[in-house]
């Protein structure tokens, strides 16, 4: 079989007629075609004439008048393709976005070879690619934190990432002053990285140095402090407007949150016009978490509207400057993509933060500082005070296992999340 094809991808093998010899042969190429973009990739040195090669299946000819070494040859081409076939699969069963560049780049072995930082360089770069920013930042950031701790990080392999380095890793982000949450965010973005090192063929299982009787990333966090605001708290902030124009709007951003089931901050600003859609006889905001939108069987996400939610959009229509058909005034400056609007709505969650905390100072809540994410906690503390099952309550706010938090999408229809909103 020589043109195997999955999804949007396609292989071939094929000659190179573009580049023929003095000899009359031409190189033959491995041909990869994803969404209408092609890449050749050469294998080896080999090379074959028009006479010695049979197009139709992408082989040499059954002739050993033609080619002496055909069988050898053959075999060789169908390990080749073998291969090509597995490095698709593989990215198909883990939900990867790839790239014809990042199938080179497996393909011809030209990866990190189990040297961590250079691996740590290509995903980053992987993340960057596939608008993964948030990831990326994050990869950079374990970077940058190895290279203080240990001068020889240039040159470590994953084999010596093992469970005494991982615990003098630690030791050293304890004395840095780092409590426990943060140093489980380091450690457990190195782990992250340790499975995909796996997954591409950099690292083996052998040197895994993660879980039962090795490094338990679990025994680092610790108790969370109280980020949900009281009963009474929710209707102070739900019945306080605020003369200045950029706390009121900050407000009713806090409560937009809240009544949407605790939507990130990130996939909030991203709301637009087509994210209205008609469901069951009502109007729901339907939409995909942004940091997995890419993943494998990713589910939406559903909200209907209720009047508290249509009461705030229309706010914001009449009230804010709202630009490029965005529901709300978080991105506030025109044809932002890619990069530039991902870093554009961090900045704009950083200007949010200063003003909720503006607003907790006037509203005397000392007991915590007031973010978005006390919007998402609050909800679900009160969906539990109402008996809401806390099955329920997962599905408002997914998980960390990301697996677990779209089979709980499955699990509910809509008629029972509904319910739950009209406790908000």
């Amino acid at each position: 079989m020589f043109n195997y094809y999955s999804g949007m991808a396609r292989i071939k093998i094929l000659l190179y007629k573009s580049n023929q010899a003095k000899n009359g042969t031409f190189p033959v190429m491995l041909r990869v075609t994803k969404q209408s973009k092609l890449k050749y990739i050469t294998i080896g040195n080999l090379r074959a004439t028009e006479k010695q090669w049979n197009e139709e299946i992408g082989r040499y000819k059954k002739d050993k008048r033609l080619c002496p070494d055909n069988e050898k040859y053959n075999i060789l081409l169908n390990e080749i393709e073998n291969r090509a076939n597995d490095i698709i699969l593989s990215f198909e069963r883990i939900g990867k976005n790839w790239t014809l560049s990042q199938f080179d780049e497996l393909f011809s072995n030209k990866g990190a070879q189990g040297n961590v930082l250079k691996y740590i360089d290509k995903l980053v770069c992987d993340f960057r690619d596939t608008e993964h920013y948030g990831n990326a930042n994050c990869y950079e950031n374990t970077r940058k934190i190895l290279e203080i701790f240990d001068s020889r990080v240039e040159k470590r392999l994953f084999g010596e990432i093992d469970v005494r380095y991982l615990k003098d890793f630690d030791l050293f982000l304890e004395k840095r002053g780092c409590a426990g949450n943060t140093r489980r965010y380091y450690i457990k973005t190195l782990r992250a990285i340790w499975n995909r090192a796996i997954k591409d063929g950099i690292a083996t299982t052998n040197d895994y140095p993660f879980g039962a009787n090795k490094f338990e990333v679990s025994k680092l966090g610790e108790e969370t402090k109280k980020r949900y605001l009281t009963i009474d708290r929710l209707e102070q902030i739900k019945q306080t407007s605020f003369d200045d124009p950029s706390l009121e709007e900050a407000r009713k951003l806090f409560l937009f949150l809240y009544y949407c089931y605790g939507i990130s901050w990130v996939d909030a600003a991203r709301l637009n016009t087509t994210n209205i859609v008609q469901l069951n006889g009502g109007r729901y905001l339907v939409y995909k978490r942004e940091k997995i939108k890419n993943q494998k069987a990713v589910r939406e996400i559903k909200i209907k509207i209720t009047s508290e939610i249509d009461a705030l959009m229309e706010w914001f229509r009449i009230n804010t400057k709202l630009i490029d058909n965005y529901l709300l005034p978080i991105v506030n400056q025109q044809k932002l993509s890619g990069e530039s609007l991902y870093k554009h709505i961090r900045h704009r969650f950083t200007v949010n933060k200063n003003k909720l905390r503006t607003i907790a100072n006037d509203l005397n809540i000392n007991d915590m500082r007031l973010t978005s994410y006390v919007a998402r906690h609050s909800m679900a503390m009160v969906l539990q005070a109402n008996n809401v099952p806390r099955e329920v309550i997962s599905q408002t706010l997914g998980h960390n296992d990301m697996e677990t938090t779209n089979i709980y999408l499955d699990s509910f229809t809509t008629d029972v999340i509904d319910e739950a909103g009209k406790l908000l």
